[in-house]
C-alpha cells in the first residue's frame, strides 16, 4: 500500500459537478493499493498516517499529529500511484490491485483511521472525481505499508 499524505488547509472531492467530501485542516490521503496487499498493510498504514507528527507545536516544529490537532483526514483511492512509467511513455498499471481486492482494503484503511479517533472523509471508490488539495507547507510525504 503506498499513502502520498499531504497536510493540507481544506481539501474536498467533487463527482459530477456534485460535493462528495469536504475538510478543512487536516490531511488528504491520495491510497494506492497493490496487488499483493492485504488487511494488515491497511492496519499499519493507518496508524502511520493518524500518527504521523506533521503539525507544527507552539516552537513551530513538526511535532503533532492530526489526532492531535484536531484535524480530519480525507481519502481519496488512487491506483495511478502504482503507475509503472520505467519503460516507453504510457504508464503500466500491473502492480496496482484489481476493484475488487482494492476496494475492500481501502474501506479497511479508512476503518482503521477510525479506530485511531481520527474523523474521517472520502472519496467516491472508482469514480472521476475532482480533488481539491490546499497544501499547507507545503508538506508532502510518502508512507508505504512495506
Amino acid at each position: 500500500m503506498r499513502a502520498v499524505v499531504q497536510r493540507v488547509a481544506r481539501g474536498a472531492v467533487y463527482v459530477e459537478g456534485q460535493t462528495i467530501s469536504t475538510i478543512g485542516r487536516g490531511l488528504v490521503v491520495l491510497l494506492g493499493v497493490k496487488k499483493d496487499d492485504a488487511p494488515a498493510d491497511a492496519r499499519y498504514l493507518a496508524e502511520k498516517t493518524a500518527n504521523l507528527r506533521i503539525f507544527e507545536d507552539r516552537e513551530g516544529k513538526m511535532n503533532r499529529s492530526v489526532l492531535e490537532v484536531g484535524g480530519a483526514v480525507l481519502v481519496v483511492s488512487q491506483f495511478t500511484l502504482y503507475g509503472d512509467c520505467r519503460r516507453g511513455r504510457r504508464p503500466s498499471f500491473t502492480e496496482a490491485a484489481p476493484p475488487a481486492l482494492a476496494e475492500p482494503l481501502y474501506r479497511d484503511f479508512i476503518a482503521a483511521l477510525n479506530t485511531h479517533g481520527a474523523v474521517t472523509a472520502e472519496g467516491q471508490f472508482q469514480a472521476r472525481m475532482l480533488v481539491e488539495i490546499v497544501n499547507d507547507g507545503p508538506v508532502t510525504i510518502i508512507l508505504e505499508s512495506r
